[in-house]
Order: C-alpha cells, then sequence, then structure tokens
C-alpha cells in the first residue's frame, strides 16, 4: 500500500520546514508527500520544493487544494494533513492496519497543543464526538482509500466545512476507522482569537451546518472570504473508434483516437474536481448509456445526462437553460474536452471573472473559444454562430454586445483537434507523439482500473 500524504500550505514559511521535514521519516519509508499551495506572497513555495515530492498550485481554499493533491497523488491510500498539525511517529503503519482491517478512511485523534488548560477538554470532546457521529475534521488527519475519495466525488467546493460534508459522505459506506493514536496540532488559534470566543464560534458554525444553513451563507456571516462559485457543464463524446477524434485518425488510428478522447475527457474532469468551484454535469454524445460514461456515475457519482441533438449551438444552449433552470442565480461554465492544456486555474479565473461580468470566454487560437461562461441567461450567443470555423468568437462577441452583454476574455488557448495539435501537446508530455495510451483513471483523480478494464472501456 502507498500512501501520500497531502498537505495545503498558505503563507505558512515561518513554521513550514520544520512540519515537513518532520515528514521525512514516512517519505523514506515510501509515502510520497504532495505539497499544495494557494497563492503564498512568502517563501513557501521554495521552501516546500526542497521537502516535498511534489509541490503544486491551486485556486485558494483547502477543498481545492486538497482535491489538486489528491488528483496529483500517486498513493492508493490519501491522508490530509493541516500544515500545523503533526502525525504520530507510526502513522504510516497505523493507515496501513486500518485499511488491511476493510476500513475505507479513517481520523486520529487529536491532542491540542496550545497555552488554555481547557484545550485537553476541548480535544477529548473532539474526539469523543467523533467516535459517536463518525463525523471528522481536518485536524484529525483523515486518510481514505484513492478510490473511495473518488466515489464521493473529493471534497465538495465549500468555504468551509468541507471536512464535515466529506465525512457524512464517507459515512454512508462506512464507519470511519478511530485508532487511538494522536496527532497533534497546534491551537494557535484558540491562543490568537480568545478561547472562549473560538469555542463559541465553531459550535455556532457547526450547529448551523448541521441545521441546513449552507456554507457558503456562513462564510459570510461569519467572516470568511468564500471563492467564487460557478457550476460547469462538460461536453464530451463517448471514446468510440471511428466517431471520437475522427481528425487524428490519420495519425492515431481509429482506436488510438477513441483513447486520445478517453484521455482528454478523463482530464478535463480532473482538471474541473481539482478547481473545485462548484457541481460538474457531464453532457454526453451521442447518449449517456456507453460503458465510460456508467462507470463515471456508478464509480465517482458523476452527474451524466445525454446531449440533445442539433449543432453545437444548440447543445451548449440546452445545458444553459437546464442549469439556469435548476440553479438560479449561481453562474455555468461550459467547456469541451479538447484542451488538455486547461487548468484548473483558468476556471477559477472564469468564475472570478463572473464576478462583475455577464459573460467569459477563453478564446481558442482556431478562432473559436474553449470555454465560456455566463451569469444569466444568454440565449443570443448561442444564435447565428458558424460552428467549426475560425468566425466563432468573432461572432460570439458580436452576439454579446447586440445582447447589451458585459464580458471578459482570458488568455488564449489551444485545443487538440488536428495532428499538428497532438505533435505540439505531446511534446510537453510524455506520451510518443505517434501513441494515444490509455491512461489509467487514477491519472486523472478517479480511482484505479485493470489494464483489462482499460481495454474494455475503450472500447
Amino acid at each position: 500500500m502507498k500512501l501520500s500524504i497531502v498537505v495545503p500550505v498558505l503563507n505558512e514559511s515561518a513554521t513550514l520546514v520544520g512540519r515537513l521535514a518532520a515528514l521525512a521519516p514516512f517519505r523514506a519509508r515510501g509515502a510520497e508527500l504532495v505539497v499544495v499551495d494557494g497563492g503564498s506572497e512568502d517563501d513557501t513555495l521554495p521552501m516546500a520544493r526542497a521537502h516535498a515530492d511534489r509541490v503544486l498550485v491551486a485556486p485558494r481554499g483547502r477543498a481545492s487544494q486538497l482535491n489538486a493533491g489528491a488528483c496529483a497523488a500517486q498513493g492508493e491510500v490519501l491522508l490530509f494533513l493541516h500544515a500545523d498539525t503533526q502525525l504520530p511517529d507510526d502513522a504510516d503503519a497505523v493507515v496501513a492496519r486500518c485499511i488491511a482491517n476493510h476500513h475505507h478512511w479513517g481520523r486520529f485523534d487529536v491532542r491540542i497543543e496550545g497555552r488554555h488548560p481547557l484545550l485537553p477538554l476541548v480535544a477529548a470532546l473532539m474526539n469523543l464526538r467523533s467516535r459517536i457521529t463518525g463525523i471528522a475534521t481536518g485536524d484529525q488527519a483523515i486518510f481514505v482509500r484513492r478510490d473511495t475519495f473518488a466515489s464521493v466525488g473529493g471534497f465538495a467546493p465549500l468555504p468551509l466545512m468541507e471536512d464535515v460534508d466529506i465525512s457524512r459522505r464517507l459515512r454512508h459506506i462506512g464507519a470511519p476507522a478511530c485508532p487511538n493514536e494522536r496527532v497533534i496540532t497546534s491551537g494557535r488559534r484558540w491562543d490568537q482569537h480568545g478561547f472562549w470566543r473560538t469555542v463559541t464560534l465553531m459550535w455556532r458554525l457547526r450547529a448551523a451546518f448541521w441545521r441546513g444553513v449552507d456554507a457558503r451563507n456562513l462564510a459570510v456571516r461569519y467572516g470568511y472570504q468564500p471563492r467564487p462559485v460557478a457550476a460547469v457543464a462538460v461536453l464530451a463524446k463517448a471514446p468510440v473508434p471511428g466517431l471520437a477524434k475522427t481528425r487524428l485518425i490519420p495519425l492515431l488510428g481509429a482506436s488510438g483516437a477513441a483513447r486520445a478522447q478517453r484521455r482528454f475527457a478523463l482530464q478535463t474532469l480532473a482538471t474541473v474536481r481539482a478547481a473545485s468551484i462548484g457541481p460538474l454535469t457531464l453532457w454526453c454524445a451521442p447518449d449517456e448509456d456507453h460503458r465510460f460514461f456508467r462507470t463515471l456515475r456508478r464509480r465517482h457519482g458523476v452527474r451524466v445526462v445525454p446531449q440533445p441533438q442539433g449543432d453545437l449551438g444548440h447543445r451548449m444552449a440546452r445545458a444553459m437553460r437546464g442549469h439556469f433552470e435548476r440553479a438560479g442565480a449561481v453562474p455555468l461554465l461550459i467547456v469541451g474536452t479538447d484542451c488538455p492544456v486547461l487548468t484548473a486555474d483558468h476556471l477559477q479565473q472564469a468564475a472570478d471573472a463572473l464576478q462583475t461580468h455577464d459573460a467569459v470566454l477563453i478564446p481558442a487560437e482556431d478562432g473559436g473559444y474553449v470555454l465560456i461562461g455566463l451569469r444569466r441567461p444568454l440565449p443570443e450567443v448561442f444564435q447565428r454562430v458558424d460552428w467549426s470555423t475560425d468566425r466563432v468568437l468573432e461572432q460570439t462577441l458580436d452576439r454579446l454586445r447586440e445582447a447589451g452583454a458585459s464580458w471578459h476574455a482570458l488568455t488564449p488557448l489551444w485545443d487538440v483537434d488536428e495532428p499538428g495539435d497532438w505533435l505540439r501537446w505531446t511534446q510537453t508530455t510524455s506520451i510518443p507523439a505517434n501513441h494515444a495510451a490509455a491512461p489509467a483513471i487514477a491519472q486523472a483523480g478517479f480511482g484505479r482500473v485493470s489494464q483489462s478494464e482499460r481495454t474494455r472501456n475503450a472500447l
């Protein structure tokens, strides 16, 4: 069993070196250390690179950073560790024992290190409550099998209470392992903000969340800075030889082009998960019954719906209309699966732009666009457009002007449509230019499948 320890950080340079150095024995025994920075303005990043196996940058927010780390991690078991929490010396062995005893997930007991004499009581109550309810907090170093984490959809895009939320979902799969070994977490929030004030705030937040108050509303109420939220609609074709990525067939063959489509779809879904900006819907063509889509729905909780008949504009308009009818004022981002250079940061920037604009686009170098985002229904943008031509972006901007809508364009990206695009992309990856190897789903953060299953799913 390979263990991946995922640590989200933000401006932690004062204590980070010591915290990461304490994890060196686990790395020596085969564990992987993944550090995910949320945009630090100090020396956190160079410090992390000197002491971790992998260092990433993700949109700020614990859920976003943890999801990004999980997507990049290689271990069969993920352990999510706050930067100010210290593991017991045998934590890897404890986790292995719990997993061997058929637990899908678990957490440690906690000891709080701080000045106030009542902190041991707070820790004891946290541990007791967790054992009774099956709910864990991030301070308790939650660990989970990778495939189980994928099956519940990872951390929800919440500004707080992401640990409570995922515990609720994991609890439906099985009770958590609750070993007696303790992690030590910093009591600095109690020391800095006052013991009773912190305790009262935490209980009020938790009680409101249990009553069903939306975590984003709680964040605003109690002074947290909520991250922009937008739902994401991904339009994807089934990886069927002869029907998927047909313009790549002269280079890759029909089966190779289908495997490329599967790879790009998984990578796009992993990018959306890493961004953690909102709910995901996969719009499937020709329908949702292909085994690839069924696997995503069954094993990984992806919401799948069939694309309607019609041109690209009609299909995007249907996704837009269905979203705003269902979700009201939540903005929407629409993407395809042809842009493997799209990152979680691009999605976050697009969600940011929709806070002040009616629409956002990521132009494509071929005259189209990689992404379109809408803050409100704008059916005009999908009308009177010559799809699959180099006039798509220009005509879409004309429609926005006619509708009196404000818009913002991000830095252009490029799609992989033609053999030349594939060759360009392979120069930035380890894949040979004439090979479209189907990736393990784990590479995209969606669990592991056997070689035989990968072969079946690609057919």
